[in-house]
């Protein structure tokens, strides 16, 4: 099986990669655009291995991903490649719409030339896998979980594009009849994470004793999916997924984000005590806009048909999380010396 992810060098997309590598899954071949989330890092050990190639590629360049395309010859596409913060889409809608929609429309494209010229036997075992997110269901009240029928309820810019994102894949098998599948996840945590997102901007920023900033009353939901687990889940669908289906996601880990919060802090603590309790730096700063109040995910299909579940505990993951991060200064230290400074984003 030959496999080309895109947005290989991102924190998804790099621990497809790995699994896919680990566990002779075949050859992979990675196309990104290398924008500031990615790390060359991240892949650097992959580098002359057989099996593995890596193309510096934007997927709004459709001569680019064609050429790609042609020359790695895949039996599925693993379409990773996105820009991910709601932070940040708030703060600049422009990208993500490029990004999500203008950029997965060239993938689909793409996708579909190359798939209409393969021989038969190729044509009906290739697929087309697209990795989105369960923020296109909206937000939760007290009870319920999100599932493959949930109707989309969009709050954010981030959520927009990638629901038109999903609407342009089913679109395209629909009209077109490109093999795809859909999978829609849940927050995932764990190495390699861009410290943007929360519990890596909590590790560092409590490292170096500065405040941590909680959104309103730290009480909005969200359920936690260890990265190597969401790994292991996607190649699963790509591999025996139903063609047509959508497959949610989850981590059977509902956390409040002060939860989530103190457990970082208490991890530190054990792991590297500064000499005071990291409790004491939590403030509480004003909400994100439209920051939804609960997610959650009924993962029974995936389970029920291709036999995946979570392996490990929230508490689990996130303890090796942070031990992580506290070992390899080497990968995070570039991007605070730079690309980011652990400010706040999408405060508008």
């Amino acid at each position: 099986m030959r496999t080309l992810v895109t947005g290989g060098a991102g924190f998804i997309g790099s621990a497809v990669v790995r699994h896919g590598m680990a566990n002779g899954l075949g050859e992979v071949a990675v196309l990104d655009a290398m924008t500031y989330a990615a790390s060359p890092q991240t892949l650097a050990g992959f580098e002359g291995k057989t099996g593995y190639r890596f193309f510096h590629a934007n997927i709004l360049d459709a001569a680019a991903v064609r050429a790609i395309l042609d020359d790695v010859q895949p039996d599925a596409v693993m379409h990773l490649a996105a820009e991910s913060h709601v932070d940040r889409s708030i703060e600049g809608p422009s990208a993500f719409v490029q990004t999500n929609v203008v950029g997965t429309q060239v993938m689909l494209d793409a996708a579909l030339d190359y798939w209409r010229k393969l021989p038969d036997a190729r044509r009906d075992t290739f697929r087309f896998h697209h990795i989105s997110t369960d923020e296109v269901f909206g937000s939760l009240g007290e009870e319920g979980a999100f599932d493959e029928t949930t109707p989309y309820d969009l709050r954010s810019p981030y959520s927009a594009s990638k629901a038109a994102s999903d609407h342009l894949v089913r679109a395209w098998r629909h009209t077109f009849g490109l093999p795809v599948v859909v999978t829609n996840c849940s927050n995932n945590y764990g190495p390699y994470q861009f410290p943007e997102k929360l519990i890596p901007l909590m590790i560092l920023r409590g490292l170096r004793g500065e405040r941590l900033p909680v959104y309103g009353d730290g009480r909005n939901v969200r359920d936690w999916l260890f990265v190597d687990d969401h790994a292991a889940a996607l190649w699963a669908v790509v591999q025996r997924g139903r063609l047509g289906e959508t497959y949610a996601i989850g981590g059977e880990a509902e956390r409040r984000n002060l939860e989530v919060v103190h457990g970082v802090v208490g991890a530190l603590d054990a792991l590297r005590s500064n000499g005071a309790p990291r409790a004491g730096l939590i403030e509480f700063v004003k909400d994100r806009p439209g920051h939804d109040r609960r997610y959650a995910i009924d993962c029974s299909r995936i389970k029920a048909e291709l036999g995946w579940k979570p392996s490990v505990t929230f508490e689990e993951g996130l303890e090796q999380t942070v031990r992580w991060y506290l070992d390899n200064e080497a990968w995070w230290g570039p991007i605070l010396d730079g690309r980011y400074r652990l400010a706040r984003l999408g405060a508008a």
